[in-house]
């Protein structure tokens, strides 16, 4: 019997009796992150990492939650669980799973340039490594993070000169925690959409420091927008919300801006390839720092990346689920 089977539910450990990251109400849930696909609601208790019980809150509501630092040890019917960093967002992490001296090792999504933010990647040896693979394609190869901080603030400073408003695209969690660290260090105001003012209070709350902003609301006058930079989720790309800033750029922060095409297809004056998952030299570092004997591959490029670690002598396999979608909050654009 394998330690981790993949069921309708999602990723379950029959001999702890636990699931991870699971798509429908279970006992007994460990979460790897807040991000809505890999986070849902209706479970009777949930394992997670410190740092996400705020997001998770926030997100799900009040729940059943226990909370573990990373590397803690926890027993679950003599499965020995624990949480290591995954660096994808605050409180990400990976889960090892450990039975009579087997190791598996879920990955969640994880990136492995260290942000600032969210924890530094840890390579975790293991006997069999459950990886994703959103950007498993060797086109996909970031550029470091401060570059493309240079490259936003020169962006933004430009925009300030032609006394537009720069308005910057980016996931509220994760992604808009990351853009406000770019954007600090340009002199002006940092105005934020609804849906990224909920989760910067949730954290400022918890602890963690991040710059000033300012929410946007329908009384905030036009003028106050030009030469500022302004944060919003995908959910407010091409809608009426964006009319108020009158003159205004748009910056795509996604790894997907790593083609130039999707930059064109979406319509925006700017892209940054700045993504919250690891790239394909990263992906196969990971996998290869793990020691892993077999890997599975839950989601992104699965085929692609499947193939090439089965060229390289590890042997891998693809996994249907339904991981991949960090669905935006349909909150009040105001």
């Amino acid at each position: 019997m394998p330690l981790i089977s993949f069921t309708d539910k999602g990723l379950y450990c029959e001999q702890g009796n636990f699931y991870i990251d699971p798509w429908q109400p279970v006992d007994k849930a460990v979460i790897t992150h807040a991000h809505s696909d890999h986070a849902r609601g209706g479970s009777r208790a949930y394992l997670c990492h410190r740092d996400s019980l705020p997001l998770l809150k926030l997100r799900l509501g009040p729940y059943n939650y226990q909370l573990v630092e990373w590397n803690e040890k926890v027993i679950l019917n003599e499965v020995i669980v624990s949480l290591h960093p995954a660096g994808h967002i605050i409180g990400s992490s990976q889960v090892r799973v450990e039975y009579k001296g087997e190791v598996w090792v879920v990955s969640g999504d994880y990136k492995t340039e260290a942000d600032g933010l969210s924890g530094i990647f840890e390579a975790i040896p293991c006997n069999t490594f459950i990886t994703e693979s959103t950007f498993g394609l060797p086109i996909y190869n970031w550029k470091p993070q401060q570059a493309i901080y240079h490259d936003i603030q020169n962006w933004v400073r430009s925009n300030e000169l032609a006394n537009k408003t720069s308005v910057l695209i980016g996931y509220s969690l994760g992604k808009a925690q990351r853009l406000l660290k770019a954007v600090e260090e340009v002199p002006g105001n940092i105005y934020v959409h609804g849906a990224i003012w909920n989760v910067h209070e949730t954290l400022l709350q918890a602890g963690f420091k991040l710059p000033a902003v300012q929410r946007i609301t329908p009384d905030t006058p036009k003028e106050a927008f030009k030469g500022s930079v302004v944060i919003a989720p995908p959910s407010a790309e091409g809608s009426l919300w964006m009319r108020r800033f009158a003159s205004y750029s748009v910056g795509i922060c996604s790894g997907w801006m790593q083609v130039r095409g999707n930059q064109r297809r979406r319509n925006a004056d700017a892209g940054f390839a700045l993504s919250d998952h690891a790239d394909w030299n990263g992906l196969l570092q990971a996998v290869k720092a793990t020691g892993a004997e077999k890997v599975y591959i839950t989601h992104g490029f699965q085929s692609v990346f499947s193939r090439y670690l089965n060229e390289i002598g590890i042997d891998a396999s693809e996994v249907k689920t339904e991981y991949g979608t960090e669905d935006e909050e349909t909150q009040s654009a105001n």
